[in-house]
């Protein structure tokens, strides 16, 4: 039976790849690069410096990668802090509170930074919530390695066949099945067009997904 559910971030409580989207496609202006949509949606659920790599091999760069992951950082910080018609995702926040009330343990396990995390949930009060959070960049590999979940599992004290992540990226949904995992993948419009089949279920909305739903799986 399912007793833990790990959170993806991005996408999934907070619908921040607009934000991404738009705070990238300024940096790739400043450094006058052009990364097509399908190139650039293709990053989604990977970590900033595994993506950001993967331009400057690609590109030609000869720009340091930590310095461009830590500018895009602080934009996007300074855009979360600032930017006040920020929301978590419809329902998300009931499914959280529902969850935890019924004794599931809760983790968010993100490709982003630990700041950039805790700053997400404390815009949102939800650090109560949560028994533990897990950082892709505390990590070698990033998704659609499994390592970060398998982290998340262990912090929990839970077998992989107790977990279920919930997803919005193609990235994320191939880590998560890796893992040994159910994976819920959220259909995300804006998160690009992201291939999630290999979710056991597929969701466009958490406004039915409760306890229920997630112990049937």
């Amino acid at each position: 039976m399912i007793q833990t559910v790990i959170f993806d971030l991005d996408g999934v409580i907070i619908d921040s790849e607009p934000v991404h989207f738009r705070l990238e496609k300024k940096m790739f202006e400043e450094l006058q690069i052009e990364v097509s949509s399908e190139e650039h949606n293709s990053f989604v659920g990977m970590s900033s410096e595994n993506m950001w790599k993967k331009i400057v091999t690609q590109h030609k760069l000869s720009y340091q990668v930590e310095a461009l992951v830590q500018k895009k950082y602080a934009l996007y910080i300074d855009d979360l802090i600032n930017t006040p018609d920020l929301y978590p995702i419809p329902h998300v926040v009931e499914l959280i509170k529902e969850l935890y009330k019924n004794n599931f343990k809760l983790l968010i396990a993100s490709s982003s930074p630990l700041e950039v995390i805790d700053a997400v949930i404390e815009k949102f009060v939800l650090s109560n919530y949560f028994i533990g959070i897990v950082s892709g960049t505390q990590f070698t590999h990033s998704k659609p390695h499994p390592e970060i979940f398998l982290s998340a599992a262990n912090l929990a004290n839970s077998k992989l066949h107790e977990c279920v992540v919930i997803e919005d990226s193609e990235n994320g949904v191939t880590a998560a099945k890796a893992a040994g995992m159910k994976c819920i993948g959220f259909v995300n419009p804006n998160s690009g067009n992201q291939n999630l089949n290999k979710a056991d279920v597929i969701i466009e909305s958490f406004e039915k997904v409760d306890a229920n739903f997630i112990r049937s799986l």
